[in-house]
């Protein structure tokens, strides 16, 4: 599936639900009202996107005419690439939203992000520095995940979760460096790992 910006991906999403509801596609101003775009012309600038990137087609000489290509593309989801993640000592949270492409079946129908991955504390888990971590957006891991915690609100860091009473460790996956202990209370998690994505 070709890249798409996240408008994009909203406007085909709306346009594959309404052909489903209807049984026929949505004029450019219901496209336009449902987003809060005044301008049909700007309506129609995103529509001629996706034809020209093939997910549409639309005939010109007559109303309500858009088609899906595809009905149900396979290929790629977007899901939101959210900056970078310490596999090392924490570092400062910075958020840098962007998308990245996954496999629909590594997400499922569950709430996805990625990380970047900076560090190799984690490179006995095959977690590499420059990877790209999938993580599920859930607070409650299980013990022995690998998840991205954030440490007194104010760094993060990619390690193997463990709890034990009021004590929270963060363990690497490199025996060169020693696990991290923090109370509970201090330790949030962003995140827990499901998948990895690498470019060789």
């Amino acid at each position: 599936m070709p890249h798409l910006t996240k408008r994009q991906k909203e406007i085909l999403d709306f346009i594959r639900e309404y052909l489903d509801r209807e049984g026929y596609a949505p004029s450019l101003e219901e496209i336009g009202a449902r987003f809060g775009l005044s301008s049909v012309a700007t309506v129609h600038k995103h529509v001629q996107n996706l034809v020209e990137k093939g997910l549409l087609r639309k005939a010109w000489n007559r109303s309500r005419s858009i088609e899906l290509v595809d009905p149900d593309p396979p290929g790629s989801l977007e899901i939101p690439l959210l900056g970078t993640v310490a596999a090392g000592v924490p570092i400062e949270a910075v958020s840098t939203p962007d998308t990245i492409p996954v496999p629909p079946d590594m997400v499922g129908n569950r709430e996805c992000f990625a990380l970047r991955v900076q560090g190799d504390s984690m490179i006995d888990d095959h977690i590499c520095d420059g990877d790209v971590v999938l993580l599920e957006a859930r607070k409650q891991p299980r013990e022995g995940e690998t998840v991205v915690a954030l440490v007194r609100r104010e760094e993060v860091t990619l390690k193997r979760f463990s709890l034990s009473g009021p004590v929270v460790t963060l363990s690497p996956a490199n025996p060169t460096l020693r696990p991290m202990q923090f109370p509970a209370e201090d330790i949030e998690i962003q995140g827990v790992v499901i998948g990895l994505l690498r470019r060789y």
